[in-house]
């Protein structure tokens, strides 16, 4: 529930807001809030754990795309990274195809990139299009600008260096993705 620094319940009303911003009824938004998956930027969570409730969602929802964080979690934040992790998480060895790809879903992973290209902002672009990926999506200014009112709506998140990455962040202009 984004509940680190006691501050849960603002932080979900605030993503209820962004989600609006986006065109995502409410309804269409679910937190999870389990004790043992706390919000914490060091705590790695059970990935069996999380794995068993992101296949109850994509099979109660009936999802067919997930778009996550792959094994750099773009920021290094441990809970980012155990989405990733339980995400190609396979209960069985013996199982050749993930239980989420049994469900019909397909699974996207936003490429995390080094420092400098994650702050040059629409420079980005150039590079992107010519490294290998699977999915590449460029937002146009207006598409920019929503996601970038969208990520105001999280006032309680936006201290200084998140100020910087809505100035810079390549992330609100060009996202590459590859298929897990």
């Amino acid at each position: 529930s984004g509940n680190y620094y006691s501050q849960g319940e603002i932080r979900k009303k605030e993503l209820e807001q962004s989600c609006c911003v986006l065109g995502i009824p409410a309804s269409d938004v679910t937190v999870i809030d389990h004790r043992d998956l706390p919000d914490d930027p060091a705590v790695e969570w059970d990935t069996q754990l999380l794995a068993t409730l992101v296949l109850e969602h994509i099979e109660a929802k009936n999802i067919n795309l997930v778009v996550t964080f792959d094994a750099g979690g773009v920021s290094g934040h441990a809970n980012h990274i155990s989405l990733y992790t339980a995400v190609r998480y396979n209960g069985c060895k013996l199982l050749w195809v993930p239980p989420w790809a049994a469900a019909g879903c397909r699974v996207l992973v936003l490429e995390s990139v080094n420092l400098c290209r994650k702050y040059i902002s629409f420079l980005d672009v150039l590079i992107s299009c010519l490294l290998p990926r699977d999915a590449l999506f460029i937002l146009t200014e207006e598409e920019t600008e929503q996601a970038k009112r969208a990520m105001q709506c999280h006032r309680s998140q936006l201290l200084w260096f998140r100020r910087l990455y809505l100035l810079f962040s390549r992330y609100l202009v060009v996202n590459s993705l590859r298929l897990l």
